[in-house]
C-alpha cells in the first residue's frame, strides 16, 4: 500500500493546522475512536507510535480504518528507530516517519519514496545535516529540555528551519504560546491530549474537544 499523501501535502497540513496528536493504544477498536475524536476534532494529522506489542497490526488496522471512514486524515508513524521499521511501515500505507534521532539509513528509504521524515535532533549541527539530507520539518526532542528559548536561538542563524518539538508540549495557552512565538511550524502532543483519564474512562468527546481546542488556540497564536 502506498501513503494516501504526498510529501508536500503532509507539510502544508503541518503549517497549517500546527497540531499532531500522538499516542499509542494496543487496543484497535480504542485506537480507531481516538482517531475518531481526533479527527472530529478537527486533527488531520496523526503519528501512532512505535512502541507496544503489535504495534505494525494496530496501525494497519486504523489505516483501513482511516481510508473509509477519515478521509482527509494524515497517518504517520513514531518512534522508528531503523529502516527496516520505516520501510515496513511505508508498505503499508504510513504518510510520514518520525524518528527520536538522526540516521541516514532511515532519509534514504524515506527520500526514495518521498515520504515525509522527521528527524529527532538536539544540536545546530544535527539539524545542519538532517536538513542537507532533505529534511523538511526537524523534531526537536526531547522539546521539555531544550524549550522554547532553544528554537529562538536556532532560528537566528537559520530562519528556513521549521521545528516540531515533541515532549514537553502541553495544552495550555500559555505553553502553546511560548511554541509558537519562538518560531515552531507544529507539535506533537502525546499524553498531554490523549491522556490515560480519558481512554481509561472512554470519554473520546472529551477528548475530541480538547482537540478542538488547542486547534483554535494554535490558530489565534499564529
Amino acid at each position: 500500500m502506498m501513503a494516501r499523501f504526498t510529501r508536500l501535502e503532509v507539510i502544508n497540513q503541518m503549517q497549517k493546522t500546527g497540531l499532531i496528536p500522538l499516542f499509542y493504544q494496543k487496543d484497535v477498536n480504542i485506537a480507531k475512536k481516538i482517531a475518531k475524536a481526533c479527527y472530529d476534532g478537527g486533527a488531520r494529522l496523526l503519528e501512532i507510535t512505535h512502541r507496544g506489542d503489535f504495534a505494525h497490526e494496530v496501525f494497519r488496522e486504523l489505516v483501513l480504518f482511516a481510508k473509509d471512514t477519515l478521509p482527509e486524515m494524515i497517518l504517520g508513524v513514531g518512534s522508528i528507530t531503523d529502516a527496516g521499521a520505516a520501510s515496513d511501515y511505508m508498505k503499508m500505507g504510513a504518510n510520514f516517519i518520525v524518528t527520536p534521532v538522526f540516521r541516514e539509513d532511515i532519509a534514504i528509504v524515506c527520500n526514495r519514496q518521498k515520504v515525509l521524515w522527521s528527524p529527532g535532533c538536539g544540536t545546530l549541527t544535527e539539524i545542519a545535516i538532517a536538513e542537507e539530507r532533505g529534511a523538511e520539518i526537524i523534531k526537536l526532542f526531547p522539546g521539555n529540555i531544550y524549550g522554547p528559548d532553544f528554537v529562538k536561538a536556532i532560528k537566528g542563524p537559520q530562519p528556513w528551519t521549521s521545528i516540531m518539538p515533541s515532549g514537553g508540549v502541553n495544552t495550555s495557552k500559555e505553553n502553546l504560546k511560548g511554541w509558537f512565538d519562538a518560531g515552531v511550524t507544529c507539535v506533537g502532543i502525546g499524553s498531554q491530549l490523549i491522556s490515560k483519564t480519558i481512554i481509561e474512562q472512554k470519554d473520546f468527546d472529551e477528548l475530541k474537544v480538547s482537540v478542538n481546542s488547542v486547534l483554535k488556540t494554535i490558530k489565534s497564536l499564529r
